[in-house]
């Protein structure tokens, strides 16, 4: 069962309020336990003439490995990120972004993610550590939730 995963609204990647964002949607995969999103970059994402800028690439695995996580309705914030890129992502070409919490340690839970061009090879991977928010950065975020 695929379902939607909550947007922030002024989010850079998935925030619908946000003039100059991406607007992703994300869904997760509840029987495989995976995050994802589809992404086709525009020339107004490029760093490098027709590639996709690798800082909109960990921003991309950055939030696929975040709302694996928040799918289970968990808040957390992202306390350390590793990407590994593997090959160029043309602008213009169709992505596909795929995210899951690979476990956890009290309030830290770890991830692992991936970006697959067109032809499913592997662009990109990440790796994350996100921290469960707990009192007033509760709160914080609760504020950039829809409705608030």
């Amino acid at each position: 069962m695929t379902e939607k995963i909550i947007n922030y609204r002024g989010c850079y990647i998935c925030g619908q309020d946000n003039p100059v964002g991406l607007k992703l949607d994300f869904f997760f995969d509840r029987e495989n336990k995976i995050a994802w999103t589809e992404f086709t970059p525009g020339r107004e994402h490029e760093g490098y003439r027709d590639l996709l800028h690798g800082g909109i690439i960990s921003s991309l695995l950055d939030e696929v490995m975040a709302k694996a996580i928040l799918a289970e309705e968990i808040p957390v914030v992202t306390s350390r990120l590793t990407v590994e890129f593997k090959k160029p992502a043309l602008v213009g070409s169709r992505l596909r972004l795929e995210g899951w919490i690979t476990g956890h340690k009290g309030r830290a839970f770890f991830t692992a993610g991936k970006m697959l061009g067109r032809d499913g090879q592997v662009v990109a991977e990440g790796s994350g550590v996100y921290i469960r928010a707990d009192g007033e950065l509760v709160e914080l975020l609760s504020k950039s939730l829809p409705g608030k």
